[in-house]
């Protein structure tokens, strides 16, 4: 479901510049800026740096672990 709200024309006009660098759309720009501020409150012990790397690491793909026998 999408819901319209209103921003100031000088944060949509930063969340466009900042869409474009890091080819993602308008909406998605401000929804990411908004999970890292959620997180940020929830988890102030937390710096902006290991909130980016933990959403980046949540996307990325990884190869399940083998345990190999008699190692």
């Amino acid at each position: 479901m999408s819901v319209s709200i209103r921003i100031d024309d000088a944060f949509y006009q930063e969340a466009k510049s900042q869409a474009k660098a890091e080819l993602r759309s308008i909406p998605n720009q401000v929804e990411y800026w908004a999970r890292i501020g959620k997180i940020a409150l929830e988890n102030p012990e937390l710096s902006i740096e290991a909130i980016q790397a933990l959403l980046v690491a949540r996307h990325q793909e990884a190869e399940p672990f083998e345990f190999r026998e008699g190692v």
